[in-house]
């Protein structure tokens, strides 16, 4: 063999080793997950009556994003609708990438007719969470679903990994279209008792025959006995608080948005708009019969409460029979001391890891110093300039046409206002664009005060905060002396019972503009809300920067592009970074090519090609990726 062809003989195993060490690098890093929705209208008769629901992928509710933590997921959305849309991902927090957050503040729309891709990492997180439309009243009309982030295989859960995982919305439901409810709620119409409860989109089984009419589709969960199910149970309604039980079951809660809790056993549970827990239920019942599970109003004020109860069916594989007899017990509809004192006994499992394998109590934020404090009172909806508003300490958010996010990165003066009051100010209510100016890495107190007649609930995205304290009465200095500084939950969706109120507590570690918003659609709808500006005083390098395929509204329109230009993507199988992959690719065909015009010189060399072709041919499928077309020929003279 002349001394060339021996040197290449050397030459092509490290070369092969080289681009293994380089293959397994990129299958290190982080996956990414891809999927491509449509947003549309479908039809569905939920409580028996047709009528137009919002549906992705022609499915109602919309399909679960199963992740795991620090996955990135790339999401293509095409609008379908007949008005424009944006998805918010409630709970994710989108660790500085305040871009992705699909809220009015932070985004310009989808126009009808039009995709937009979100791209994002679900940074150090675990946990139950849901998305859903976050304009125009829509969530009223459907549009949502699920998100699970699974523990990295490093980081062992809290509890036996569960026999079965199983997503359960439960929601308040019209049927009236979300645009006929926005239109009522804009003349100052309240909501009033909603027409039935759903769950996973589906009426209430018969369990009475005097209260649920024939015919109505119910939903079924099937069980093997003696398996123990993660149950992951979002209440997704646009105003009603629910109490989840299951009939002859405990509730061992092990979750909640993303904190693994200290694990107790409730009978039921109440569930407030836009909240979600995690529950380990274990069927150990005879099987005499299915078993009802039920999602029931909670404080609405009402006489009218027959028949707003939401029951599917428990199915055991050896079920000897169908559900009968009345209904689990609810607690007493209208006593808020007990939902209250069950909300404060709901701790946090400073013991255990989540996202990272140091324990969750790690934190000690009960020894950090509060840097900024916010009294927030809200009230009841009231008059401004002639139409039916909400505030928050006496300011009703007006949403500009440009997006606080765009005003911010242009630079565009005039837009907002970083002055929101601290507390309730002695004036008259009014319109505003006035956001928290926040503290890059300060440590907040938010008190929210709910002065309206209804339990309100307040989420903030971008963030986990501690729910420190809650009480009724109005909270004053003095109240700190009850706050819980150890073992509070950190989560991101907190309830305020009428007359009460709650604290929190949340480090400002995530540079961006945040929403914070009452998750009750029509307080949302008509002003409660606002955002906090969370600004690096420094050159952040870190920070996302602002996505190539933005949309522009508002004073920035004419920097739109044509539709034709904005990214697509097509839903693939998952995979680490494909740029490693092509260049790792493209290497080894650069190596094939050479030896090959060796090869035809050499004839003795061609055994060590044909190991060679086989590794590429396994390397290249194990990405993915498929060989090269110009690589056939070469296959062929083997």
């Amino acid at each position: 063999m002349p001394p060339c062809l021996r040197f290449f003989h050397f030459l092509l195993p490290l070369a092969v080793f080289l681009v293994l060490c380089l293959k397994r690098t990129a299958l290190a890093g982080d996956p990414y997950v891809f999927f491509d929705w449509t947003v549309s209208y479908i039809s569905a008769s939920p409580l028996g009556v047709k009528q137009k629901v919002i549906g992705i992928n022609g499915q109602f509710p919309g399909p679960v994003l199963n992740v795991t933590t620090n996955w990135n997921v790339v999401v293509n959305v095409k609008n379908d609708l007949d008005e424009p849309l944006l998805l918010t991902w409630n709970g994710i927090q989108h660790r500085k990438n305040s871009w992705q957050d699909g809220v009015a503040g932070t985004n310009c729309p989808i126009p009808a007719g039009w995709n937009w891709t979100y791209q994002f990492q679900v940074k150090d997180q675990i946990g139950s969470f849901f998305y859903f439309p976050s304009l125009n009243f829509q969530r009223a009309s459907g549009g949502y679903g699920g998100i699970t982030i699974n523990n990295r295989d490093v980081i062992p859960l809290p509890f036996p990994v569960p026999d079965g995982d199983i997503t359960i919305f439960i929601s308040d439901w019209y049927t009236k279209s979300h645009k006929e409810l926005r239109k009522n709620v804009e003349n100052g119409i309240p909501l009033g008792v909603p027409d039935g409860i759903l769950i996973n989109g589906e009426g209430p089984f018969r369990f009475d025959n005097a209260l649920v009419s024939d015919g109505i589709p119910f939903h079924t969960i099937n069980v093997e006995p003696g398996k123990t199910y993660r149950l992951r149970v979002h209440n997704i309604g646009i105003s009603t608080s629910l109490n989840f039980r299951i009939q002859n079951h405990n509730l061992l809660l092990v979750e909640t948005e993303g904190s693994y809790t200290v694990q107790q056993a409730y009978a039921n549970m109440d569930i407030h708009v836009g909240q979600s827990y995690s529950f380990l239920v274990t069927m150990d019942q005879n099987a005499s019969s299915d078993y009802y599970i039920v999602a029931s109003s909670r404080f609405l004020n009402s006489s009218s409460l027959a028949g707003i109860n939401g029951v599917a069916i428990l199915h055991y594989s050896n079920s000897q029979g169908p559900a009968s007899g009345p209904l689990p017990d609810p607690p007493n509809e209208l006593d808020t001391f007990f939902s209250m004192n069950q909300a404060r006994s709901i701790r946090w499992n400073v013991s255990a890891g989540a996202a990272r394998p140091n324990p969750q109590g790690s934190f000690k934020y009960g020894q950090i110093t509060v840097t900024d404090v916010y009294v927030i009172l809200n009230r009841p909806a009231e008059l401004i300039n002639g139409k039916w508003r909400r505030t928050l300490n006496g300011l009703s958010y007006f949403a500009p046409s440009t997006p606080l996010k765009l005003a911010q990165q242009f630079r565009i003066p005039g837009v907002y206002k970083l002055d929101f009051p601290t507390r309730m100010m002695d004036r008259p209510p009014k319109l505003d664009t006035s956001l928290i100016n926040g503290t890059f890495k300060g440590f907040m107190e938010i008190i929210f005060q709910n002065n309206d007649k209804f339990v309100q609930t307040y989420h903030l995205d971008g963030y986990a905060f501690f729910v420190v304290g809650m009480d009724f009465g109005v909270w004053t200095e003095n109240s700190r002396g009850t706050y819980n500084k150890w073992d509070g939950v950190a989560r991101c969706t907190t309830q305020v019972f009428p007359g009460a109120w709650t604290a929190v507590l949340v480090s400002l570690d995530n540079a961006g503009i945040w929403n914070l918003r009452s998750e009750n659609l029509d307080s949302w709808y008509l002003g409660q809300e606002l955002y906090v500006s969370v600004l690096n005083p420094e050159v952040d390098q870190s920070e996302i920067a602002m996505p190539d395929n933005t949309i522009y509204c508002g004073l920035l329109s004419s920097l739109q592009k044509d539709q034709s230009e904005r990214f697509k993507f097509s839903g693939v199988a998952s995979s680490a970074d494909p740029f490693h992959s092509i260049l790792a690719l493209l290497f080894m065909t650069f190596i094939a090519t050479f030896v090959r015009f060796l090869e035809r010189r050499y004839y003795p060399f061609r055994i060590d090609l044909q190991f060679y072709l086989f590794f590429s041919i396994a390397l290249s499928i194990s990405s993915h990726l498929l060989v090269p077309l110009f690589l056939l020929p070469f296959a062929a003279e083997l």
